[in-house]
């Protein structure tokens, strides 16, 4: 299990990531105070699942590859279910800003781990 430090700065790094890309891309229907919120919360919701309980599942080193499949299929789909039933659902039938949302929630968890697996690389969070 990782140590609790290296979880708190990756969480930081990851919330700055992520709560960068939604402000710019999530559509206009939501406020800056609704982005920024949405930056913070849906990550707090999938984070220490994708820390903590996903690897206990998978406890191998050779099994890096199936930990990532599972864990980025995971954290999106599940930041995207919780953003549309607290934000969407029952309020709009915009379809298109719908998608735009969901697409910005994707790309979010794309950059934060692209961001991520980079600073792993170079050694930054070894």
């Amino acid at each position: 299990m990782p140590p609790l430090h290296l979880f708190l700065v990756c969480y930081l790094l990851t919330v700055a990531v992520e709560t960068a890309v939604l402000l710019l891309a999530l559509s206009r229907r939501h406020s800056i105070a609704r982005r920024l919120f949405a930056g913070v919360w849906l990550t707090a919701c999938t984070y220490p699942v994708v820390w903590y309980v996903i690897p206990a599942f998978i406890d191998s080193v050779e099994d890096r590859l199936w930990y990532l499949l599972v864990a980025e299929a995971f954290a999106p789909l599940a930041e995207c279910l919780i953003f549309w039933a607290a934000f969407v659902w029952g309020r709009s039938t915009d379809r298109r800003a719908t998608l735009r949302d969901m697409a910005a929630i994707v790309l979010a968890n794309l950059a934060s781990f692209g961001v991520g697996e980079l600073l792993n690389r170079v050694g930054v969070l070894s």
